[in-house]
């Protein structure tokens, strides 16, 4: 619990920094946009109550990742772009878990209006969580 506690008083600020990380691309080994994710990943997990109040600007950040990620045509080897989406999207899954299955009713709309496969796929995991 003692580490829930820390993250709970520093969220506004880590959430400022996870933000801040998965809008850059930082070369093709994404180190920082993995390691970020695993952070986001705990933080959901440690600060579970937390979460639902902030799903908008999370949900937001991540799909706007999954689909930069998506379109990058640059230096990114496939098996990193493929470990960002299912870093993102293990995120989104944890979201929707913490948000009582907010984040599959959110997506829905997006999901209708993306023609990208590996955006739509992303998305349908999360929708076939449970």
């Amino acid at each position: 619990g003692r580490l829930g506690i820390l993250i709970a008083r520093h969220l506004k600020r880590l959430e400022r920094v996870i933000l801040g990380y998965l809008e850059v691309c930082d070369g093709p080994e994404e180190e920082a946009r993995l390691g970020i994710l695993e952070t986001l990943q705990r933080t959901i997990e440690h600060a579970w109550p937390r979460m639902p109040c902030r799903l908008p600007v999370l949900l937001k950040a991540l799909l706007k990742m999954i689909w930069d990620v998506h379109t990058d045509q640059g230096s990114t080897p496939e098996p990193v772009k493929a470990a960002l989406l299912q870093g993102a999207t293990e995120c989104l899954i944890l979201l929707d878990r913490c948000s009582e299955g907010q984040v599959k009713v959110l997506l829905e709309g997006v999901y209708s209006s993306c023609e990208e496969n590996r955006v739509r796929e992303c998305i349908r995991k999360v929708q076939e969580n449970t």
